[in-house]
């Protein structure tokens, strides 16, 4: 299994670290690696993640942030489609 960043994904998490950064660099770099770690966790279980609020996602609740990443497997990928805030309102559909 491989993890495949979609476009979006990527620019969401350039953007949590630029917002994090304005305050405080060390913890935004923190925060990135984290994400991506926890991430890299879904190839050898892409199933961990919970059941997600979209049709065939799932959702990483990355621990320790307020940052969840819907992500589906398709076509032997683990295709990771988004970095959110969790207390942002979902983009629909």
């Amino acid at each position: 299994m491989q993890i495949q960043w979609t476009k979006g994904a990527s620019k969401n998490l350039k953007q949590v670290e630029e917002y994090i950064a304005q305050d405080n660099p060390r913890a935004a770099v923190e925060t990135v690696l984290k994400i991506i770690k926890s991430v890299e966790l879904l190839v050898p279980q892409p199933a961990i993640g919970r059941v997600g609020r979209m049709i065939d996602t799932r959702e990483l609740v990355v621990s320790g942030t307020p940052y969840i990443v819907p992500y589906r497997v398709k076509e032997g990928k683990v295709q990771i489609l988004r970095v959110l805030h969790g207390a942002m309102e979902w983009p629909k559909g």
